[in-house]
C-alpha cells in the first residue's frame, strides 16, 4: 500500500516551493519550562531536533479541510499551488501541480498538518484501508470537546468510524496517577487513522 504520510522536518522543500515558512534558530519558549504533561519535563537545553510537520496527500483537499479546519478546529497558515518534482517527494509525475495547505494548532512552529491534493495530473487513489499495519500511521490529536467533535467528525464525507467517544485508562509514569483520555478513533478521508482525545484531570 502507497504510504499516505510524508512527516516533513525543518528543511523540508518541494521543487518549486519552500514549505517552512520561519527557519528560525532561536531557542523556543519551552525549553526548560514546566512541565508539558504529567511526568514528562521540558529539555533543559534546546534538542537538534522539531517534528515540525505531517503532511498528508490527499483525494480532495475540500473533504480534508471540513475535518481538520471546521470540526478539528485546525487554522489555515499557507495555501498555495505548487510545482512538484517527483523525485524529492517521490509522487506525482515531474512538473505536476498540487495544492499545498498547512494548518497549525496552538503552537505557531510544531504539531502541523499539511494537505496536499495533486491537480494535474490527478494521483490515482487506492481502496481506503480497513485495518492497519506496519509503514501506517495513526494521528493523535489532543482537543476541548472531544465528544462533541466526535460527533461532529461523523458528517464529514469519508470518515469511518472504528471507535466512539470513550474513557481510556493508562498506567501513569514512574508510578504516577492514571491517565485518564476520553477519545474516539476513526480513519479520515484519505484512511489515515485519527484518535481525536482530551487528557482528564
Amino acid at each position: 500500500m502507497m504510504r499516505h504520510v510524508f512527516a516533513a522536518l525543518a528543511a523540508a522543500s518541494l521543487t518549486g516551493c519552500v514549505v517552512d515558512i520561519d527557519n528560525s534558530s532561536e531557542p523556543r519558549s519551552a525549553v526548560g519550562s514546566a512541565p508539558v504533561a504529567a511526568g514528562v519535563d521540558a529539555p533543559q537545553e534546546r534538542l537538534p531536533t522539531d517534528v515540525r510537520r505531517t503532511t498528508i496527500i490527499v483525494r480532495d483537499i475540500e473533504k480534508s479541510l471540513a475535518l481538520y479546519r471546521d470540526v478539528i478546529g485546525l487554522e489555515i497558515n499557507y495555501d498555495t499551488t505548487v510545482t512538484t518534482s517527483g523525485v524529492a517527494l517521490p509522487a506525482g509525475e515531474p512538473g505536476a501541480t498540487a495544492r499545498l495547505v498547512l494548518l497549525n494548532a496552538n503552537d505557531p512552529w510544531v504539531g502541523w498538518i499539511g494537505l496536499m491534493e495533486w491537480v494535474e495530473p490527478a494521483i490515482p487513489a487506492e481502496d481506503y484501508p480497513t485495518r492497519m499495519g506496519p509503514g501506517d500511521v495513526v494521528i493523535i490529536l489532543n482537543t476541548d470537546d472531544v465528544e462533541g467533535r466526535c460527533e461532529a467528525a461523523k458528517s464529514v464525507p469519508g470518515v469511518a468510524f472504528t471507535a466512539e467517544a470513550r474513557l481510556q485508562v493508562y498506567p501513569g509514569r514512574d508510578g504516577g496517577p492514571d491517565i485518564r483520555v476520553m477519545g474516539c478513533n476513526f480513519f479520515d478521508p484519505d484512511g489515515i487513522l485519527i484518535e481525536l482525545n482530551q487528557i482528564l484531570e
